[in-house]
């Protein structure tokens, strides 16, 4: 009697799809979309969008939300340009809500895409093999509110290595969600609230200045959210010392 074929090699392989897909697609877009999502681009299309903002403000509000998330699923270039674009068009309020929660929708994605394909059994061998990467995996666990939000707050972790590595640690997909949306809120109000004083830049023919970030009276309150999340991490190492 022949025997039935396994299916789980199968399965394994369209679990890898999604990620796959996406990294292909990233590689592409990077040389494809560089200046199609760019400060230009914006420039040269500023009328068209306001005009579609000012006669489909719903419908302008979802393609700019579609848009901007599938920018962050698929590690595409443009994602400071789309914060821009969503103060530009929809103001520093509701603009920084579009804005956090597309790119929060992407984040999502992404993570999900990872977890699927590689991360759910990468996390499993890791703390099978133990070793370096275990013991990350196990610090990450006993802090993973504080570490995700300060992964967030101070992106010394490029966003894309940010949604990336929670997934192939198992990191919890509510609290990976959690803490990006909370996490991306300060940087995402300062780019927003640039992005709604782009009129004037244009007017102006300048490009804006994104160092404002930078600046101790915006920088500082940011480092202290920083700090008030690694509190928990500093406190239960304290009370681990002999």
């Amino acid at each position: 009697m022949p025997q039935t074929p396994d299916p789980r090699p199968a399965s394994g392989i369209l679990a890898k799809v999604p990620i796959l897909l996406i990294l292909c697609v990233a590689a592409l877009g990077a040389f494809t979309l560089r200046d199609h999502l760019s400060f230009e681009a914006l420039a040269r299309h500023r009328e068209t969008l306001i005009g579609w903002r000012d006669a489909h403000f719903v419908l302008t509000a979802l393609g700019f939300g579609l848009a901007y998330a599938a920018i962050v699923a698929l590690s595409l270039p443009g994602a400071t340009i789309a914060t821009l674009t969503g103060g530009f068009l929809f103001g520093v309020f509701p603009g920084v809500l579009f804005n956090v929660t597309a790119a929060t929708v992407g984040a999502v994605g992404i993570f999900l895409a990872a977890r699927s394909g590689f991360g759910a059994r990468f996390a499993a061998q890791m703390q099978e093999r133990g070793g370096q990467v275990a013991r990350l995996q196990a610090g990450l666990r006993d802090n993973e509110l504080s570490v995700l939000f300060l992964m967030r707050l101070v992106p010394v972790v490029p966003f894309v290595l940010a949604n990336l590595i929670p997934a192939f640690l198992g990191v919890r997909l509510s609290r990976f969600a959690l803490t990006t949306f909370l996490g991306i809120i300060p940087g995402a109000l300062v780019f927003t609230s640039i992005g709604a004083g782009l009129s004037e830049v244009f007017a102006r023919g300048e490009t804006p200045d994104l160092s404002v970030i930078f600046a101790p009276h915006i920088l500082g309150p940011i480092l202290g959210l920083a700090a008030l999340a690694a509190l928990p991490i500093l406190l239960k190492r304290y009370r681990s010392l002999p």
